[in-house]
């Protein structure tokens, strides 16, 4: 957590240089950060992917003391689906972010405001079992969606070269005819699929954006997810009045976490703070 902090203070620090403003005058930083996280406290815990138990981690106070100025903690995936609204055509009132990266957590926009929950962890779809005799989660359940469909889940099964993402290379392989990477994106694409149909049928939000680092993929990756949304649809009269596959779209190419983070900052100041400069640092 040390190192993690340090490295927080230190691109806060550079977006400082950059503007020549001391990180002191900024109104508020905004930080989003994996796992469970209350807002309110400035805590975070149960970051599995970070090793994090479940001591809460006052990364809020840590910041605030380095960098002098008041910070917002908020969830990755909640930040991103934050940013995500703001950016796209029409800024959608609902919608949900699906971020599949090192892990799999999905952060929900209803009536324009963040569905966190009660306790945090509205989303973290990631540490639901989907194979009851999998591995053993992280997070000590078995067989978790992020052991399957997660970036880190595609790279043990697709290894590659240091500096090469296991993502891009296994769907590039597969759009070459490649049997086992197809088999991948097949599977891949499947488990993303009932992923998009859980956040569905609970939240019905009409936009299902995909994000995080696997997301760089591109369309290929909705391509395959669409595919295998179709391919469900076709055993279920539900499934297809709801055309999920049409309900897909890819994260707008910005920062889209950074700048949810900095708005959720933003929500956060009182009516009597200054109205400085606003900047985020995204730490997941």
């Amino acid at each position: 957590m040390r190192d993690f902090v340090a490295a927080a203070v230190s691109v806060v620090g550079t977006v400082s240089d950059d503007l020549g403003v001391a990180t002191q005058d900024f109104a508020a930083v905004g930080v989003g950060v994996p796992g469970k996280v209350d807002p309110s406290g400035g805590t975070m815990s149960h970051a599995v992917n970070l090793g994090l138990g479940p001591r809460p981690i006052p990364l809020a106070a840590l910041l605030s003391e380095a960098l002098g100025a008041p910070v917002h903690v908020e969830n990755d995936a909640n930040a991103a689906a934050l940013g995500t609204a703001r950016l796209l055509p029409d800024a959608p009132e609902d919608l949900t972010f699906l971020s599949v990266g090192t892990g799999i957590a999905a952060g929900v926009v209803l009536g324009g405001r963040l569905r966190r929950g009660v306790h945090g962890v509205a989303g973290e779809i990631g540490h639901l079992p989907v194979d009851p005799g999998g591995e053993t989660c992280e997070c000590g359940r078995r067989g978790c969606l992020e052991l399957v469909a997660s970036g880190s889940a595609i790279a043990r099964r697709w290894p590659v070269e240091d500096g090469r993402s296991p993502a891009e290379d296994v769907f590039r392989a597969a759009g070459n005819g490649h049997a086992a990477a197809a088999a991948i994106v097949a599977e891949l694409g499947g488990h993303l699929a009932e992923a998009v149909i859980l956040l569905a049928m609970t939240f019905d939000t009409g936009t299902v954006v995909l994000g995080g680092g696997v997301a760089d993929v591109g369309q290929p990756l909705v391509d395959a997810v669409a595919a295998a949304l179709r391919e469900r649809a076709a055993a279920s009269p539900l499934l297809e009045a709801l055309h999920l596959d049409r309900s897909l779209l890819l994260a707008p190419d910005a920062p889209v976490g950074a700048i949810g983070a900095a708005l959720a900052a933003h929500h956060e100041l009182d009516g009597t703070a200054r109205p400085q400069m606003l900047r985020s640092v995204t730490g997941g």
